[in-house]
């Protein structure tokens, strides 16, 4: 098969690396187009994965909307040369608008209800639309609902060993008590209106009481900040938070990734989704602040009570054990979909579940 992936944050390289090591192992074609938003075509880069550059990330929604014409332009001049019988992106307008004008399939991923913007110009467009079992939001009859989360496409223990030399080259052991802090640049068209941490500069100050304070921003920082910024190759940030004592930042993805890895989070950030509901709810590895009152006092009160407990890192991993019992590895679940995928899916009722039952714990393989 001829398939094309469409990769358009840093945080889609991840998602799609090992199903694209996957495929060509199997004797599929691949090609990847990337559009140059933050770290993505440097990551792609540090893991060997060649790629056809898609436009610059634009700021404000006018600009994005540009962006994305742009993109529909360009990607349907490479699919044509290219020939897909797949195309694969995440919330993607673009692999939608080009598949359906060539007449192959596109297969669009999303875990971000509030992405309202994207996915009305993507739905209507899309053949598949795959998303984690507690989504939010009921899309209708293209949607197939997978047990698991984006970030177990990588994180799974199938795919992802933790490497405590890592911790080393930042001057700590595996023993160390240490916080990690994300920001975000608050520049995506579903930020608008929305907020995070208040005083930075503050939280900080209260956190280091703790341990050590690591930042990893995607915005510029205070001066005063600039000394915990996360100084080392950003493909290892995954190491630094399978060994962290707590995660406190407003990146959603991160906040699931410590979860998945065991680590306790509390993210701070007016928007939601379903799947840190359920890590909440579900699991107790998530603090979602965007379900209560969010303050900088509030939060400092939840990490108070998380990091005075001395037994946070066993108790998270033991909750992670639990989690990962009833969750499949999503890699393996891209590759089983699209190497059997056919439009009988939809005659299977209501509940599109069953392409997981093979994956779960239950069917003993």
């Amino acid at each position: 098969m001829r398939i094309l992936v469409d990769i358009g944050h840093p945080g889609h390289v991840h998602l799609f690396k090992h199903f694209i090591w996957e495929m060509e192992k199997k004797g599929h074609h691949i090609l990847i187009t990337a559009r140059n938003k933050e770290i993505t075509q440097d990551l792609l880069t540090k893991y060997g994965i060649p790629f056809t550059p898609l436009g610059e990330q634009k700021r404000g929604k006018v600009k994005l909307i540009m962006e994305w014409v742009n993109r529909d332009v360009k990607m349907l001049q490479i699919a044509r040369q290219f020939r897909p019988d797949f195309l694969i992106g995440v919330g993607n307008p673009s692999i939608a608008h080009v598949a359906r004008v060539l007449g192959a399939t596109s297969v669009v991923f999303t875990d971000t209800e509030h992405a309202k913007f994207a996915n009305r110009l993507t739905f209507p467009f899309a053949d598949v639309i795959c998303t984690p079992s507690c989504f939010l939001s009921d899309i209708g009859p293209k949607q197939i609902r997978f047990d698991g989360y984006h970030e177990l496409a990588y994180l799974h223990p199938d795919r992802f060993t933790p490497n405590p030399r890592v911790l080393s080259e930042v001057g700590l052991s595996p023993e160390d008590p240490f916080i990690i802090m994300r920001f975000v640049s608050w520049q995506a068209s579903h930020d608008i209106g929305q907020h995070g941490i208040q005083n930075k500069v503050q939280m900080v100050k209260a956190l280091k009481s703790y341990g050590r304070v690591i930042i990893t921003s995607e915005e510029q920082l205070p001066p005063e900040l600039e000394p915990y910024r996360f100084s080392i190759s950003p493909e290892k940030l995954h190491d630094m938070l399978y060994y962290a004592t707590l995660y406190v930042g407003e990146g959603a993805t991160t906040a699931s990734e410590c979860a998945i890895l065991g680590t306790h989070a509390i993210y701070i950030n007016t928007l939601n989704a379903g799947t840190l509901n359920e890590q909440e709810e579900r699991y107790h590895l998530i603090s979602n602040f965007s379900r209560r009152t969010c303050t900088d006092e509030t939060v400092m009160e939840e990490a108070k009570k998380l990091l005075e407990n001395q037994n946070l890192r066993a108790d998270g991993r033991k909750k992670r054990e639990a989690m990962l019992k009833e969750k499949c590895d999503v890699t393996s679940f891209m590759v089983w979909l699209i190497e059997n995928y056919s439009p009988h899916f939809f005659e299977m009722g209501e509940d599109k579940r069953f392409q997981c039952s093979f994956l779960s714990p239950e069917s003993g393989q």
